[in-house]
């Protein structure tokens, strides 16, 4: 949060940037911008009237849509040079998963195409809702879909391995409204970007399409039998979400919950800047609270024995770390893979 409201200061200029923050000098901004977009939003509903020589309010105007431009070029960083090991050894892991069982569904509230770029590299295939058109068009059916491979000596076809879907529930920085129509396009002057912009209006936001799709299908999900939801790098800050996790724990008996998060023990350099002493010395007891309500709640299910909840200690690195290859490297990955060293030596 901080990294982006220096961005949007910097983008908007400091006076200008001042003067709207004075605004709201009573509220306690703490460099949240999502709290100040969110306090310009309540401000224009109640100026919505305005006259167009009201300077103050034409001020707030016109700087949301700057604050917001400047949030989608900053979260729009990913290139075929950026290095993505975690999220490359992730994908390696959950897309692998055996094709003759349900396909694997990653949901993510994050905007960037870390995900989209580490399974290219991989050539895994992703199932997003978008269509295989030259103009990549969002239709919810898309995701009923899947890709199987017919072979002339095999009567039926087989469902290809290597294949998983993605919901990008705050959407991302590929999606364009165009018209009627959802397009994937990095081309800023195509359309008006699909996002879920920081802002506390991002619950009601959330039921409008195309989230409302993305919203219903992580709900299914969680009301499956046998299901398991695997936590990483989510604060439980977004109630829309938080909620119907919390749901499926007191409704669903066969579900299972992992969540890596450094915040139930902090490092003990956290604690006491001593690198060098006894972690053990300096690790948070089990009694403490963790500051987030939410996941408090979830803690104290895991405290009181509840054997579908299970807490990891790390950073989304260390998850994809720990977590173990069910299945091996297939014949075809490791062509894959000797074909991409063999053209990138020229």
């Amino acid at each position: 949060m901080t990294a982006l409201w220096d961005a949007v200061a910097g983008a908007v200029g400091a006076p200008e940037f001042a003067a709207v923050c004075a605004k709201f000098e009573k509220a306690k901004l703490n460099e949240n911008i999502e709290k100040l977009l969110s306090l310009c939003k309540v401000y224009l509903e109640l100026n919505e009237a305005a006259a167009e020589d009201d300077a103050e309010v034409m001020a707030v105007r016109a700087f949301v849509p700057v604050a917001e431009k400047c949030i989608l070029g900053r979260v729009d960083y990913v290139t075929a040079q950026t290095e993505l090991p975690a999220h490359e050894t992730y994908i390696r892991k959950i897309g692998r998963r055996g094709f003759r069982k349900a396909r694997a569904k990653i949901f993510t509230t994050n905007y960037d195409l870390s995900l989209e770029e580490a399974a290219r590299r991989l050539r895994f295939t992703i199932i997003d809702g978008f269509s295989h058109s030259l103009d990549q068009v969002y239709d919810r059916q898309h995701f009923e879909y899947d890709i199987v491979r017919r072979e002339p000596s095999k009567e039926a076809p087989d469902y290809i391995p290597n294949v998983f879907h993605l919901y990008k529930l705050h959407g991302s920085t590929d999606w364009r409204r165009v018209g009627a129509d959802v397009l994937r396009s990095r081309d800023n002057a195509v359309g008006e970007p699909v996002l879920i912009y920081p802002r506390s209006s991002k619950y009601q936001e959330a039921f409008d399409p195309p989230y409302l799709d993305m919203m219903s299908a992580l709900q299914a999900a969680l009301r499956e039998p046998d299901s398991a939801l695997v936590v990483a790098g989510f604060g439980f800050n977004d109630d829309h979400i938080s909620r119907p996790i919390l749901s499926a724990l007191e409704s669903n008996l066969s579900f299972r919950l992992v969540i890596c998060d450094p915040g139930f023990i902090r490092s003990y350099w956290e604690l006491a800047g001593d690198p060098l002493g006894d972690p053990a010395a300096h690790a948070i007891p089990d009694a403490e609270a963790h500051p987030n309500p939410m996941l408090e709640r979830i803690r104290l299910l895991a405290q009181s024995g509840d054997p579908r909840v299970h807490l990891l200690n790390g950073r989304f690195e260390d998850l994809a770390d720990a977590m173990p290859d069910l299945i091996g490297q297939t014949d075809r990955e490791r062509h894959a893979e000797r074909v991409r060293s063999m053209r990138e030596v020229g």
